[in-house]
């Protein structure tokens, strides 16, 4: 027997605001059975002695050392910019905003 009644699922769809069809209602009806039972079958196997994971392998940080570093030079970083004015970059407006 299913633990989601199909008024259950109907509820939750009204109260997502997902209009369902009462064939769609049957369906998932069944489907979220199958999940919750998947659900229930690990919360029995989760006993207070097996350690919660979030991820089945040990996560590391892979990023590099955040160090200081000299800035990039603005002249030569304007130089490569299609266009530049008063030491900024140079874009179209886009807008429609007077600057």
């Amino acid at each position: 027997m299913s633990s989601l009644s199909r008024d259950e699922v109907a509820r939750v769809a009204g109260l997502a605001r997902i209009d369902l069809t009462p064939a769609e209602i049957d369906r998932l009806a069944g489907e979220l059975d199958v999940i919750v039972e998947a659900v229930a079958s690990v919360s029995e196997i989760a006993t207070p002695d097996v350690p919660a994971t979030s991820h089945p392998l040990p996560m590391t940080n892979v990023f590099r050392t955040d160090e200081p570093v000299a800035p990039l030079d603005r002249d030569a970083v304007l130089a490569a910019a299609p266009a530049a004015q008063d030491g900024k970059f140079l874009v179209p407006q886009i807008l429609g905003e007077d600057a």
